[in-house]
């Protein structure tokens, strides 16, 4: 099941966030024990687009109990940067990487029915 994650920062914490990031994005890339996969994510921007005042995630997992556990542990969260979390399950639908991994399939099918000189 997938889940976006939004954070939003407590202002006055850009020093922080800087400070923390090299760490908050190798916890993304290796979350341990938690059993969540990022699929991708990224800062959110003023309106100005100058400066980033929280998080996006979109992640997977079974539950929305291990999604809480896994933003608990984030960096981020530890040292205080957000001021508030919404977690909410959310249906992946443009792009998804089933859907990608299909169009693949459909390709390289075509692919091989032209190399054996199949037609439809």
């Amino acid at each position: 099941m997938f889940f976006l994650v939004l954070g939003t920062d407590k202002p006055g914490m850009a020093d922080v966030r800087l400070e923390v990031r090299p760490i908050h994005r190798a916890y993304l890339r290796n979350p341990g024990a938690h059993p969540v996969k990022v699929h991708f994510g990224g800062p959110t921007l003023t309106t100005q687009g100058e400066q980033a005042n929280g998080t996006l995630l979109v992640v997977e997992a079974d539950d929305m109990a291990a999604v809480s556990e896994f933003v608990a542990d984030d960096p981020y969260s530890q040292a205080g940067v957000f001021r508030s979390v919404e977690i909410r399950p959310w249906s992946w639908t443009v792009g998804a990487p089933e859907q990608q991994e299909v169009k693949q399939e459909v390709k390289q099918g075509v692919k091989q029915g032209v190399k054996q000189g199949v037609t439809t």
